[in-house]
C-alpha cells in the first residue's frame, strides 16, 4: 500500500512539474471551416482564369496536360480530399494568414494569424471533368464543406 501511495505521489509531482512549464496564456482554439472555394484554374492554353463564387464551370477551354486548380479553405480542416471525375489528385498546401487589415493572404511571418489554407492541385494528364474538393472541420461543429467546378 505504501508503494502505491509513493508511485501516486510521484506521478502527481511529475504532472505538476510539467504543468509549471506551460505558459499562462493558451492559444485560441482553431476556427471551424467556414468556406471552401475554387479560386483559379491555370493551364498552358488559357493562363490563369479567376473563378467567381458560385461559378459552375470554366469559361475557357483549358485542354491539355498539367492543369492546376487553386482552392481556398477558410478555417481548419482535418482531411482534404480532391478529385477529378472521382480520381484523386495530388497537391500541396500553404497557410493563409489574416493581417491587421483582415484580408487573407499567404503567410510570410510567424507573427501573423493563420486563418486557413491555400491548396494547389495538379490534374496531371486529366484534361476535362468535374473537379471536387471537400474537407471536414477539425473541431465543432465537425461540418464538411465541399465545392466543385466543371473544367473544360
Amino acid at each position: 500500500m505504501v508503494r502505491i501511495k509513493r508511485n501516486f505521489v510521484r506521478s502527481f509531482g511529475l504532472f505538476f512539474a510539467l504543468l509549471a512549464g506551460v505558459p499562462a496564456v493558451m492559444a485560441a482554439s482553431a476556427p471551424p471551416l467556414t468556406n471552401v472555394q475554387v479560386l483559379k484554374v491555370q493551364s498552358a492554353t488559357c493562363g490563369i482564369e479567376n473563378i467567381s463564387a458560385g461559378q459552375e464551370r470554366t469559361t475557357c477551354d483549358h485542354g491539355g496536360a498539367n492543369i492546376k486548380v487553386y482552392v481556398l479553405e477558410m478555417g481548419y480542416g482535418r482531411g482534404p480530399r480532391a478529385s477529378i471525375d472521382g480520381f484523386s489528385v495530388a497537391g500541396g498546401q500553404t497557410n493563409v494568414c489574416a493581417y491587421g487589415n483582415g484580408n487573407p493572404t499567404q503567410c510570410t511571418s510567424t507573427e501573423t494569424r493563420v486563418v486557413g489554407k491555400l491548396y494547389v492541385y495538379d490534374l496531371g494528364d486529366r484534361q476535362e471533368g468535374t473537379f471536387t474538393f471537400s474537407n471536414t472541420s477539425i473541431n465543432a461543429p465537425g461540418n464538411t464543406l465541399s465545392t466543385q467546378l466543371y473544367i473544360k
